[in-house]
């Protein structure tokens, strides 16, 4: 755009062009660079919200888990192969009332995100949270999920032990259930390891997370090829919580502590376990067939938009 303006700055001093008009040019380029400077604006709001996501002081689900539930007991291991320490999965007590509890870890240092392979779950991770969400359904718990994670793992070994299956198996398990379930986007809410433990009848959104289905920087590279567009694929990919209750993926929006969760973790506990709260009495008493068939309802009409008149 700055190149054009100054091309046509020169064409003006030419003698051979003198006496001719610009003005529509120039109007056009004046609305490009208005665009753009928008477009600009949006994608560095948008990349904002991404490192907020990402926070390393923000709260995860440990923290939830101990500042909202009483008396918790970790259920460990998947029956089949080993443990996943990457998901979390247990019981605990809310309101005198048994709660199953899912939720992805990222771990908060070095030594923890390695040991939590960094909230990246593997097929372990999903079908131990299989195991938690049928004991849940055959005593009638409530089932509450924490999502944040990049991604499930992408490791080979993680493929050769069935990840596609277990990721496809556990968003079956949860269309299935006929206990009340909340889905809580808490940091990063990354593609298939996400979807795994998102379906819910409810689902609640902190106001700095993202749910996608690639991060910025898979999208722009598989796009463009260039790091360089990770800001604008960002905007694109419509990863905030404004933007996603307005396409109607997620039920509500819960705002955060002025900054950020990360600069008053007790504070947004306790905000969260309100909602969570309010959630809960939404679903209390619904029968358990129509608890599934509205959470199937709820996703069949995702991605369905309907034509204006001036469409047609």
């Amino acid at each position: 755009i700055i190149k054009s303006f100054s091309k046509l700055e020169k064409l003006k001093r030419l003698n051979l062009f003198s006496g001719m008009h610009f003005k529509d040019a120039e109007k056009k380029l004046i609305k490009k660079l208005e665009n753009y400077k928008r477009v600009e604006k949006e994608a560095i709001k948008a990349w904002k919200v991404v490192q907020l996501s990402r926070h390393e002081d923000r709260p995860q689900t440990l923290d939830y888990i101990k500042g909202i539930f009483d008396e918790f007991i970790e259920l460990s291991g998947d029956r089949l192969d080993s443990d996943d320490k990457s998901i979390i999965t247990g019981l605990g007590k809310m309101n005198g009332k048994t709660i199953a509890i899912v939720g992805h870890i990222k771990g908060k240092n070095i030594k923890e995100r390695v040991k939590h392979n960094f909230g990246m779950g593997s097929p372990q991770g999903f079908r131990k949270s299989q195991r938690i969400m049928d004991l849940a359904d055959r005593f009638g718990f409530p089932v509450i999920t924490f999502i944040d994670t990049g991604g499930a793992y992408p490791g080979i070994e993680a493929e050769d032990d069935g990840q596609a299956s277990a990721i496809a198996n556990s968003i079956l398990k949860m269309f299935k259930l006929k206990v009340p379930t909340i889905s809580i986007l808490i940091g990063e809410g990354g593609s298939g390891g996400a979807l795994a433990l998102a379906i819910g009848n409810y689902i609640l959104m902190l106001e700095n997370s993202t749910y996608s289905v690639i991060s910025p920087e898979g999208c722009a590279a598989i796009l463009w090829k260039d790091p360089t567009g990770t800001k604008l694929a960002a905007r694109a990919l419509k990863i905030n919580s404004k933007d996603l209750y307005r396409l109607g993926v997620i039920d509500k929006i819960v705002h955060e502590p002025l900054g950020g969760a990360q600069n008053d973790s007790k504070r947004m506990v306790k905000i969260l376990k309100k909602n969570i709260n309010i959630a809960l009495k939404k679903l209390e008493g619904v029968p358990g067939a129509e608890l599934k068939a509205k959470r199937a309802e709820k996703f069949e009409k995702i991605g369905y938009f309907k034509n204006s008149a001036s469409d047609k």
